[in-house]
């Protein structure tokens, strides 16, 4: 799949990060979407290192790695926003 196709799966998987882990953040809603998409390059990048298939086209897997990155970057923002 390519980086555009990331960047959609992120930018949608960033609002579903926001709603899973809710809470404010230090940057807002429009700062949690970046994170959404960065995670969601983060999750493709994840799941082809762990083996998981090659990741293309708009599927299950793809998604969920997607939704996964970003709320692990999300996590890891407000810990370091948090000792700031």
């Amino acid at each position: 799949m390519g980086w555009i196709a990331w960047i959609v799966f992120g930018l949608i998987a960033g609002i579903i990060a926001k709603f899973l882990m809710p809470g404010r953040d230090p940057g807002g809603f429009i700062v949690t979407i970046i994170i959404g998409i960065l995670g969601g390059v983060l999750g493709g990048f994840i799941g082809t290192q762990l083996g998981l298939g090659s990741v293309d086209g708009f599927n299950a897997m793809s998604f969920l790695l997607a939704v996964l990155g970003s709320v692990i970057l999300l996590f890891v923002y407000r810990l370091l926003k948090a000792r700031a």
